[in-house]
């Protein structure tokens, strides 16, 4: 959110180069890491992408925020620091981008709402540890990469939640089921004699 709010800054302040530089080199990595880590976090513990209302506006939110970022505010900040110029657009959806950010931490914290009606009743087991080590090396990786080759490239991290996503089916699968009983096997269990 810091990241968000610099980058507000230095729009309003009249610096586009800056922000420009500082979207391109800091803030492009770290939204897919961002992402990526809030994803599988959903992803490997029992919170789930759809059990709870909080969960899927962040994940909604997340969306529009990288997506934004990337196909509006960047291709502006990059004309922006070529002509000099930032018009107050780009510093209005940049606030946006932190205020979101802030929404996101609030829901983060507070966790209002109930569950969604589609959210199964017993609780999803969560992942193995590998799977959280993997999901910090990950996004290491892709950043490491993304500076070598001089843009972002969250391929690993995608790779990761594809993984994820096997793996939390293959847990779901073997995920002891309830019984459920007849009310005339019952009763036959519960008086031997009968």
């Amino acid at each position: 959110m810091s990241q968000a709010l610099a980058l507000v800054v230095l729009m309003a302040s009249g610096a586009p180069t800056m922000a420009d530089r500082l979207d391109s080199v800091l803030l492009a990595p770290m939204a897919n890491v961002s992402a990526f880590t809030g994803l599988l976090l959903a992803g490997a513990t029992a919170w789930g992408y759809f059990r709870h209302w909080w969960v899927l506006t962040k994940f909604a939110l997340t969306f529009i925020q990288l997506y934004a970022g990337i196909f509006l505010l960047s291709p502006a900040l990059r004309d922006s620091a070529h002509t000099d110029t930032v018009a107050w657009p780009q510093i209005a959806g940049a606030s946006l981008m932190a205020s979101a950010l802030s929404f996101q931490a609030w829901l983060s914290i507070a966790k209002p709402g109930k569950k969604t009606p589609w959210s199964p009743k017993e609780k999803p087991p969560t992942a193995p540890t590998w799977v959280f080590v993997a999901g910090i090396a990950a996004p290491a990786v892709d950043v490491v990469a993304g500076i070598l080759l001089g843009y972002p490239l969250p391929a690993l991290s995608l790779v990761m939640l594809i993984v994820l996503g096997l793996e939390r089916r293959r847990r779901h699968r073997r995920a002891p089921r309830p019984s459920v009983r007849s009310p005339r096997s019952a009763r036959a269990t519960s008086n031997p004699t009968a």
